[in-house]
Formats: structure tokens, sequence, C-alpha cells
């Protein structure tokens, strides 16, 4: 499922990365790689503030919608 679907507060593991090649290079820069712990912290209005690697990193809707989490 998207990052999106991901209730506040909760941990998921990244299965994979999708989009462009430089989306996914730019998602790769910040830690959003395959096998990676992520948390989602809050949402506003569809962004998400989210915890990647002890990082919290701000990240938009459409932007989300290319992470998938299992």
């Amino acid at each position: 499922m998207p990052l999106t679907m991901v209730g506040i507060g909760k941990e998921s593991v990244i299965q994979r990365v999708g989009g462009r090649e430089e989306t996914r290079r730019f998602l790769e820069n910040l830690g959003f790689v395959v096998g990676a712990i992520v948390t989602v912290i809050s949402e506003i209005g569809g962004n998400l503030i989210v915890n990647v690697k002890d990082t919290r990193v701000a990240i938009g809707k459409d932007m989300a919608n290319k992470i998938m989490v299992g």
C-alpha cells in the first residue's frame, strides 16, 4: 500500500519506490530505500511528515503515493 494509507504513529517497511528515475533518486537520497523503516509523524492536507533513518522529512502527497510500504 502507498505511504499515504499508513496511520499516524505506525511503523512500516519500504517495499518499493516508484516514479521516474530522478524521482526515485531524490527519494533515495532522503533515505527512502527498500528495507528502511518509516514512521508517519503527522499529516496535514495529505502532505506527510515522516521519520526515516532517524530524520524527519516532509513530503508531498504525490511523492508519498510513490512509496509502497508493507
